[in-house]
C-alpha cells in the first residue's frame, strides 16, 4: 500500500485544541453539534454517527489535528498519543502504586490502581491500546482510574514491550507473564484470586484475547473475564467495515497497516497466524467468559462481531454489545460527552457486573 506522508504539527497544537474541546463540547446540545458539523447527519451501513464524534471530526479537519499524523515517525506518534490521551483522561482520584514486575525481556513497568472502601476485590489486568507501537501506562491512566472507581475493582495496567523495537510476539509474552504474576501475587495486591480478569482496548483487546488462549494452552488458570474493547482480532482482515471506515473515523487504514508492518516485519509470523490474530485460532473452546465491545463506525467492527460469534459457537459465554453510533477508541474521547461518555459508563458497569458475579 502507498502511504501518504502525514503533515506533522506540534503536539502542543493538538493538546491546546483538545483542552478547549474537553471544556466546551459536553455543554453543546446535540442539535447544535450537528449544525456546527455541517448540518447533516452521517449515516452509513444503517447507523447514524453520534453528533459529538461528527463535530470532533469536523474540528479535526479544520485544525489539522486528526489522527496520529506520523506515518513514519514512531517517536512523534508516541508523544502525540500519550499527551493527547492525558489531556482527555478522567481526573479521578484513586490510590495508585507503580511497580516493576518480572517479564521475559526484563522488568515490566506496571501501575496498580486500588478501589477505596472495599476489602478484597476483583482485579482487571489491563493492556493498553495503540497498535502494539504506541500507548503506555500514562496514555490510559484516565481510563484505568475510571474502571477502578466505577467498577470497584483493582486494575493492574501493564507497560508491555512495543514494536518496532520489540517485534511480535514480545507484547503477547509480556502480557501472559503479567497475568501469571498477578495470579501469584493476589494476596499482596489485596485481590480476590478467583476474580482476576484480563482486558484491554484495540491492540490491548487483542492481547487480552491471546492471554486467554495462551493460558488455556499452557495450563494457566483461565481469567474470570476477558474484556475485549473494540479489539483487533485479525491483523489483515478484509472486512466490509475496514473498507467503509478506512479514513476519517478516528483511526485510519494507513495507521493500522503501519502498525501491523512495524509489529510483524522481520519476523516469521504472518498476519493470519493465530499467535497474533486470535480470530484465526482453530479452537476457541474452554476460554474465559468474554465481554466483547464493538462500535458501529469502527473499521474493526466486523472482526469483533465475528470473534464474538466464533467464541459463542465454541461454547464460550459471550456478552456482546455494539454501540452503533460510535467509532473506534470511544473510551478515549468520553471527556467530550455525548454517546461516548454514556457507552464508556455502560462498559465499565458491565465489567463490574461480570467480575462481581464470577
Amino acid at each position: 500500500m502507498t502511504r501518504r506522508r502525514a503533515k506533522a504539527r506540534p503536539v502542543a497544537v493538538t493538546n491546546a485544541a483538545l483542552r478547549v474541546g474537553v471544556k466546551v463540547m459536553p455543554w453543546i446540545p446535540s442539535w447544535l453539534k450537528l449544525l456546527l458539523a455541517g448540518g447533516r447527519s452521517v449515516t452509513i451501513d444503517g447507523n447514524t454517527l453520534d453528533p459529538t464524534i461528527q463535530l470532533l471530526r469536523a474540528g479535526q479537519r479544520i485544525t489539522g489535528t486528526g489522527g496520529l499524523g506520523a506515518a513514519d515517525d514512531v517517536d512523534f506518534a508516541r508523544a502525540l498519543m500519550r499527551n493527547s490521551h492525558v489531556v482527555m483522561g478522567a481526573n479521578v482520584d484513586v490510590p495508585t502504586t507503580d511497580l516493576a514486575i518480572p517479564g521475559p525481556g526484563g522488568p515490566l513497568r506496571a501501575r496498580h490502581y486500588r478501589p477505596t472502601g472495599t476489602a478484597v476485590a476483583p482485579l482487571l489486568v489491563f493492556f493498553h491500546g495503540g497498535g502494539f507501537v504506541v500507548g503506555d501506562i500514562e496514555s490510559h491512566d484516565g481510563l484505568c482510574r475510571l474502571i477502578c472507581r466505577d467498577a470497584a475493582t483493582h486494575v493492574l495496567s501493564v507497560d508491555y514491550r512495543l514494536a518496532p523495537e520489540h517485534k511480535a510476539p514480545a507484547a503477547v509474552d509480556d502480557c501472559v507473564a503479567a497475568y501469571r504474576w498477578a495470579l501469584g501475587h493476589a494476596a499482596e495486591l489485596g485481590v480476590d484470586s478467583s476474580r482476576i480478569g484480563v482486558g484491554g482496548d484495540s491492540a490491548g483487546g487483542n492481547l487480552a484475547a491471546l492471554v486467554a488462549l495462551r493460558s488455556r494452552d499452557e495450563g494457566i488458570p483461565q481469567p474470570a473475564l476477558q474484556a475485549l474493547l473494540y479489539g483487533v482480532f485479525d491483523l489483515r482482515a478484509k472486512t466490509r467495515s475496514r473498507s467503509l471506515f478506512s479514513d476519517g473515523f478516528l483511526v485510519t487504514e494507513q495507521e493500522t497497516d503501519w502498525f501491523a508492518d512495524l509489529y510483524l516485519d522481520g519476523t516469521d509470523i504472518a498476519a493470519d497466524d493465530p499467535r497474533v490474530s486470535p480470530l484465526k485460532a482453530a479452537d476457541l473452546s474452554g476460554l474465559a467468559p468474554a465481554l466483547v465491545i464493538t462500535a458501529g463506525f469502527d473499521p474493526l467492527r466486523d472482526e469483533g462481531n465475528e470473534y464474538a460469534a466464533a467464541l459463542r459457537s465454541a461454547g464460550v459465554a459471550v456478552d456482546h454489545r455494539q454501540f452503533d453510533s460510535l467509532a473506534h477508541g470511544f473510551t478515549s474521547i468520553a471527556a467530550f460527552g455525548g454517546a461516548s461518555a454514556a457507552a464508556t459508563a455502560a462498559v465499565i458497569s458491565a465489567i463490574r457486573a461480570h467480575l462481581t458475579r464470577s
